[in-house]
């Protein structure tokens, strides 16, 4: 089997996702291919991804996509656009319906195959404080991450999780839309557009 193969089959957290109120089963949802060029390296699936098998197919993945400057079609397109969350699968809810965090397990199993497995990419759009943490090993408090930006562009943008919870974050934080949204539309569009295979990314 490939690796993507090899992900869709994982069950290590089957006993984890049937201890919680959600009591679920896992359904790992990979979405790469080698000739990806924009990495989005987001935290886990929600129930809705974790029902449909897709991706961001929620009200936080419209909004992504408009900071991303993408089109469904074009954020879909998989021979461009790699989704590589912290865990694969829906972690679950607590008994208060919180959201679980992902399990450090998965991105301790895969993620260095999965990115081995990307050659083409030119830019890597961490989206949360996972993301951030797996990627960079950052650990700071998120906003302070994300204020220096500059620090790790052009080759990685550091995104807030685009969550419609953060829309209060958003409004306390107006240089996030102003300053740094035109930078990551620009560096997103020029990747898609390139036919260039891959390039040294900022550490």
């Amino acid at each position: 089997m490939g690796l993507t193969e090899d992900i869709a089959a994982c069950r290590i957290c089957a006993d984890r996702f049937a201890a919680t109120a959600t009591r679920h089963a896992p359904r790992p949802v990979p979405w790469f291919r080698p000739s990806a060029r924009v990495l989005v390296a987001g935290q886990a699936p929600g129930l809705r991804v974790h029902e449909t098998g897709k991706p961001f197919f929620d009200r936080s993945g419209d909004r992504l996509r408009d900071w991303l400057g993408l089109s469904p079609e074009e954020f879909y397109d998989l021979d461009r656009v790699a989704c590589v969350p912290a865990a694969f699968c829906f972690p679950g809810y607590s008994a208060k319906r919180a959201d679980l965090p992902p399990p450090p397990i998965c991105a301790g199993t895969w993620q260095e195959r999965v990115m081995a497995a990307l050659p083409a990419l030119q830019l890597r759009v961490l989206v949360g404080a996972y993301a951030h943490r797996n990627h960079l090993g950052v650990k700071g408090p998120l906003t302070e991450t994300v204020r220096n930006w500059q620090n790790y562009a052009p080759g990685i943008f550091v995104l807030p999780h685009p969550s419609w919870r953060n829309t209060g974050w958003l409004r306390r934080n107006p240089w996030f839309e102003t300053e740094l949204l035109p930078e990551l539309k620009a560096a997103v569009r020029a990747a898609m557009n390139s036919n260039r295979i891959g390039q040294p990314h900022n550490p």
